[in-house]
């Protein structure tokens, strides 16, 4: 901790020069640039390109090997923040905290790479570019770098995630399912358009579309286990242009979350069923289900490890209970390649409300050389157990 509290200054430039010129998923050339440059600065070698504008660097060789991800894309938000260091660039902002995860993976590097009794083993660190969203293929940073191989032959992969409203400094950590899949359906209803006068005449979709919603409403309440955590949300419906016309389709898009394959599987089975009552109305529909990310399931003795590592650092005071949520994140591609886990690093500022994905999203940074300091830690008790 102490290494770690000495390149605090440091930390926080690498992350205020990252947040100043915010990049979107796969186009961070300018932050894999930095990245690069400053690895090479500390004698490094680094691979470019990984994962289309992803960066990987190796400390040590052969067995074990440990991997430490950071994501540094950013997200399309105007900032309004009135700090020194606020985003340059317009409608564009790191509002999640990539810009810390990314300074912090560097000062881990440094850390690390001026180890003199580092364990014998590998320390990979993963530069990951696109958490936020998917390519045209369907396809994340995380999975990205997978198919070009920056997880091959890890024996465990390990990261974390600022989180603005928790208190400063505390480490939230446990095992098992912590995130959830998160999966997109687009839905078209089709009826028949008419007069608004002569509804008898047509057949309505927007009349279909809200049989359609209340199918919906009762699909956890009662085909999942009311034990078993699951959401369907639909959050944009269109239809029509006019007050006296009866349009020929409504659309409908939401979103599917939940924790096991069995049930991600039923909520996709039961909203299928739910719209297929169109077409005992006279009605018809197409329904596209798009996977996202898995549910981020924490490989137990790898949590396990990261709360002894945060207790023997900071005192069981600094631990904060694991709360689970809805929320998605693209490293649970990673921890199904490698044995791994996620925590979470409270930076709330006092008692100010900055959550993440607004406009005012920030972070308390003196945190960050904790956050440093676990990564670094935890990688190599990971590689003197394994």
């Amino acid at each position: 901790m102490d290494k770690a509290r000495s390149i605090e200054d440091l930390i926080i430039a690498w992350r205020r020069d990252i947040h100043m010129h915010p990049e979107l998923g796969f186009e961070e050339v300018r932050t894999s640039r930095l990245v690069a440059d400053t690895l090479r600065d500390m004698g490094i070698e680094v691979e470019v390109g990984v994962g289309k504008t992803g960066v990987v660097a190796r400390l040590g060789e052969g067995k074990p090997a440990i991997g430490i991800r950071a994501d540094m894309d950013a997200l399309p938000i105007q900032e309004e923040n009135n700090v020194p260091y606020a985003s340059q660039t317009p409608g564009v902002m790191h509002a999640c905290g990539h810009d810390a995860h990314t300074a912090m993976l560097l000062g881990v590097a440094k850390m690390l790479n001026e180890m003199p009794d580092r364990p014998t083993g590998e320390i990979r660190l993963l530069f990951q570019p696109c958490e936020e969203k998917q390519d045209s293929e369907g396809k994340s940073g995380a999975s990205r770098m997978i198919d070009d191989g920056a997880l091959q032959g890890l024996d465990a992969v390990i990261a974390l995630h600022v989180a603005s409203e928790d208190p400063a400094g505390k480490i939230e950590i446990g095992s098992g399912y912590l995130m959830a899949a998160a999966d997109r359906f687009i839905a078209t209803i089709t009826g028949v358009g008419c007069h608004g006068a002569s509804p008898h005449t047509g057949v309505d979709p927007i009349f279909l579309q809200a049989q359609v919603v209340n199918a919906i409403q009762g699909i956890v309440s009662r085909r999942v286990k009311p034990i078993e955590p699951a959401v369907i949300t639909i959050g944009s419906i269109h239809g029509g242009n006019a007050h006296n016309v009866i349009p020929a389709e409504v659309k409908l898009e939401g979103t599917i979350r939940s924790y096991s394959e069995e049930t991600r599987q039923l909520l996709h089975d039961e909203l299928d069923k739910a719209f297929s009552i169109v077409r005992a109305m006279g009605g018809d529909y197409t329904l596209t289900i798009k996977q996202g990310y898995p549910s981020l399931n924490n490989h137990q003795k790898v949590a396990e490890l990261i709360r002894q590592v945060a207790v023997e650092s900071l005192g069981e005071a600094a631990l904060k209970p694991a709360e689970p949520t809805m929320g998605a994140e693209d490293f649970a591609y990673m921890i199904q390649k490698a044995p791994g886990a996620m925590f979470f690093l409270g930076a709330r500022i006092g008692d100010e409300h900055r959550p993440h994905h607004s406009p005012v999203f920030n972070i308390d940074e003196s945190v960050l050389h904790i956050g440093a300091a676990m990564l670094a830690e935890t990688a190599c008790r990971l590689l003197q157990d394994s």
